[in-house]
């Protein structure tokens, strides 16, 4: 089994690595600033579920594909960057719709007014907050990231120790990851949940929002950008 120096080395790397803004980070940002931490919660989720695939698939040399394969690897890139490309615009057109919720006091932010949803108005807002909706986007943004298996698949071997179990230590690597990255996306949704309540009139304009969207757009080109080493 892992030693515990060595684990808590690994924990180091995780919490470095998963603080680091990115298409994750903002994905979080993103999805609380519009519907509250709770429902981002859901995409936080979906997101430590594609980590956990994505070490499975590392486990099963799917780095190895993706390193010898320029036309997996290309394809892989592709989506993933026109994915997040097309958060960005959608993020951008939903930019200043938040209102209210209706009822809600005057005054009042809607995460205070509906802080189990945090959504902005009934409708369209209601289905792209649906946990499922949410979900899925956290788990699309996680595999379709080449960068994120090269990661995992770069970082676990260098834990683990060659006369134990392949397995167990994998399990343990994959569970500390999530952890880490649980705690890193939820910390940035709270801090995003917190600066729009401080700050209501400039989200209700939508800056915040536009910049964030820009984020998006920026990660999806420069993932187009990448190349396999």
């Amino acid at each position: 089994m892992i030693s515990l120096p060595a684990l808590g080395l690994f924990a180091g790397f995780a919490v470095v690595a998963s603080f680091t803004p990115g298409p994750a980070v903002m994905l979080a940002v993103n999805n609380a600033m519009h519907f509250g931490w709770r429902r981002a919660f859901w995409s936080s989720l979906g997101n430590i579920s594609g980590l956990l695939t994505l070490s499975v698939l590392s486990a099963l040399g799917i780095n190895a594909l993706l390193q010898g394969s320029a036309t997996a690897f290309t394809l892989l890139k592709t989506v993933g960057a026109l994915y997040l490309i097309w958060l960005g615009v959608q993020q951008w057109r939903r930019a200043g719709s938040m209102r209210r919720a209706e009822g809600a006091p005057q005054g009042i932010p809607l995460d205070d007014a509906n802080p189990d949803t945090g959504l902005a108005s009934p409708g369209p807002a209601s289905a792209q907050a649906r946990p499922r909706v949410l979900y899925r986007r956290g788990l699309t943004v996680a595999l379709t990231n080449p960068k994120a298996i090269a990661f995992i698949a770069a970082l676990f071997p260098q834990f683990l120790r060659p006369d134990h179990a392949a397995l167990p230590q994998y399990a343990v690597l994959t569970l500390t990851f999530m952890t880490m990255s649980l705690l890193a996306l939820s910390s940035y949704a709270a801090l995003a949940v917190l600066a729009r309540r401080r700050l209501r009139r400039c989200f209700e304009a939508g800056w915040p929002q536009r910049a964030s969207a820009g984020v998006f757009c920026a990660f999806g080109i420069a993932m187009l950008r990448l190349h396999r080493n």
